[in-house]
């Protein structure tokens, strides 16, 4: 199931104040860098959880509703469902009711629970529902603190060895930071 990013986040989960005190750098000529580096270190720690961290929207784009009655959100921890809508024949959007849908945001990967006589099916085989859902924790004072932390090594280390392409493992401190938070696909 495609998913599109609409709205990206509205900032880093770590300043750059914040990440030039860790790093111990006074001055502001390596400003740009570190936010470069903050932001791929956030980039690592979201991939390899397969959360977001700062809230964003996203689109699920659906061929068809799932026999199921839930989809599992391939976006998250899941927070709300902002619009749903099919598509006709003709390609015409039709908007859904939200509140045709519960949502289990408590559980990652979150779920959208939906009646089947609550929907409209689709009039196109390809891509003919889209779902546009809100993920991550919420602002940056939200990200839950060992996933700042493994943000905040990941810099540290990036910004120490910047001369040096790394395609290693994880070092150990940071997986074990962020090992609670996988969320693991069946």
């Amino acid at each position: 199931m495609p998913t599109i990013l609409l709205t990206p986040s509205a900032g880093e989960p770590l300043s750059i104040a914040e990440a030039k005190q860790f790093l111990r750098v006074e001055h502001d000529g390596d400003d740009a860098l570190i936010a470069a580096l903050i932001a791929a270190a956030r980039n690592v720690v979201e991939v390899t959880t397969r959360r977001v961290l700062v809230s964003q929207t996203w689109r699920v784009v659906l061929d068809r509703w799932p026999a199921s009655g839930r989809i599992v959100s391939p976006v998250n921890p899941l927070r709300t469902l902002e619009a749903a809508r099919v598509f006709a024949a003709d390609g015409t959007p039709v908007a859904l009711d939200v509140d045709a849908f519960t949502l289990n945001t408590a559980s990652v990967p979150g779920v959208i629970a939906f009646g089947r006589a609550n929907v409209a099916e689709p009039g196109r085989a390809l891509a003919g529902i889209e779902l546009d859902v809100t993920a991550g924790y919420g602002d940056a004072e939200d990200v839950p603190a060992p996933l700042v932390q493994a943000i905040r090594l990941l810099l540290a280390r990036a910004y120490e060895h910047r001369e040096e392409v790394r395609t290693d493992a994880l070092p150990g401190a940071v997986a074990s930071l962020i090992a609670p938070f996988r969320v693991i696909s069946i």
